[in-house]
């Protein structure tokens, strides 16, 4: 099974989907967290970002190139004039080497805009070698990139990677081209496809001005694993759309760090949320704050798995979530948390059952009342059926009763407008 911010009254969610969706350009007084640096200078800040994993970690597994171009689309969130991009190899065996790489606007599918198609460098040199374990940044180069655009990633890889440090599920067509270096081409000769992204974990852009990162991290659900492939549509890219306008200053940039039915407690599905917060969040260029959605996995799985071993309770879940609040100020973040949906009409087995149940509402009483998260996103409210508050509302059922469809993500964006403060 693939699974796996002040509390808001119904009333509210429903003014905010008026307001929201009846104007093509977003505005909002909520405050994102610095509102006095309008003005500032520009900083550097993360505008995409894919938590890295390693490979079979997941119901997936990675693969190996060899003399191979890998074209990746991301979608980034906040636009800039300058680019640069994080490679890692945390989970290879043995060093990567990189042939070249290439960055570009995306035209359609595979190919890319030419105007727009830069070299990427490395302390000045076309290739690099990444030791195992590693990470790197790429050198800046000046690129307009609008707010919202589809940027390609070209990587060539000489020799053989081994299984690649990847992002299992990022919803977006990555291009495999058979042997030979591809990374300038404008018409890319795709041989291959996948959803998966590889050894790209963040895209840093320049701004025209100063501007706040949000960071999502989670599950499945704020992943967006059943939404619709090259859309766009998760949470993530939707608040995007609505604070940052095609042209002029972006408001916020927002990256997603989601992992399909990652857990707080325990690995399995990628690293857990308590040794992948740090790497996924508070090393985030430019973070400032943070959404914090985890702990519903930890409910689920062992039941749906038959690992009665690592049942853990909604008093576990709390205090694993208070240390990521605690070093999320330590980091001088705002940190919002989001309760745990409904999943009474899964269709997955043992996954809705009277003792799960109690421990998610036992875990979102917790998170709607503490006083220890800056402002809550009650997806639970957002996305549960009026008539059956167990299940989720048809109309955001991707169809297993658990992960939101397209329409669902934008439920939940409108939840996290409404508890930004």
């Amino acid at each position: 099974m693939k699974s796996l911010l002040a509390v808001s009254r119904r009333s509210m969610l429903v003014a905010a989907a008026g307001i929201l969706l009846g104007a093509a350009s977003f505005s909002t007084n909520a405050q994102l967290a610095e509102p006095t640096t309008e003005l500032s200078a520009p900083k550097w800040v993360a505008t995409w970002s894919a938590p890295p994993m390693p490979s079979g970690s997941t119901f997936g597994a990675s693969r190996s190139f060899d003399n191979q171009t890998v074209r990746q689309i991301m979608h980034i969130s906040a636009g800039g004039t300058r680019v640069r991009v994080k490679l890692s190899n945390e989970y290879g065996v043995g060093s990567l080497i990189v042939g070249s790489a290439n960055v570009a606007l995306q035209a359609t599918g595979s190919s890319i805009l030419p105007a727009s198609n830069r070299s990427l460098t490395f302390r000045g040199s076309q290739s690099v070698v990444i030791p195992e374990g590693a990470t790197v940044f790429s050198d800046p180069v000046n690129l307009n990139l609008p707010s919202n655009a589809n940027v390609t990633i070209s990587i060539y890889v000489p020799q053989n990677t081994g299984l690649a440090t990847y992002h299992e599920n990022a919803n977006q067509t990555a291009y495999i081209s058979a042997p030979g270096d591809f990374s300038d081409a404008t018409d890319f000769p795709a041989d291959d496809t996948a959803i998966s992204s590889y050894w790209v974990t963040y895209i840093d852009v320049l701004p025209i001005k100063k501007t706040p990162a949000l960071v999502i991290i989670g599950d499945s659900i704020s992943e967006g694993a059943t939404t619709t492939l090259d859309a766009n549509r998760r949470v993530n890219n939707v608040l995007s759309r609505w604070f940052n306008p095609p042209f002029g200053a972006p408001r916020m940039a927002v990256l997603n760090q989601g992992i399909g039915c990652g857990r707080l407690l325990f690995d399995f599905c990628g690293p857990k949320g308590l040794s992948r917060f740090d790497g996924d969040v508070l090393n985030a260029t430019g973070v400032n704050q943070v959404l914090i959605e985890l702990g519903y996995v930890d409910i689920i799985f062992p039941t749906a798995a038959g690992i009665p071993e690592q049942l853990v309770s909604a008093e576990q879940i709390i205090d694993g979530l208070r240390q990521l609040i605690r070093r999320a100020r330590m980091r001088g973040l705002r940190v919002y948390g989001a309760t745990a949906q409904p999943n009474g009409s899964t269709t997955f087995p043992n996954v809705y059952t009277p003792e799960n149940e109690a421990k998610r509402q036992a875990l979102n009483r917790w998170i709607r009342t503490t006083r220890e998260y800056d402002g809550v996103a009650d997806y639970d409210l957002a996305l549960r059926d009026p008539s059956n508050p167990v299940q989720l509302l048809p109309a955001y059922d991707s169809g297993d009763g658990i992960h939101p469809n397209d329409a669902g993500h934008e439920a939940m964006a409108r939840s996290i407008v409404l508890s930004l403060r």
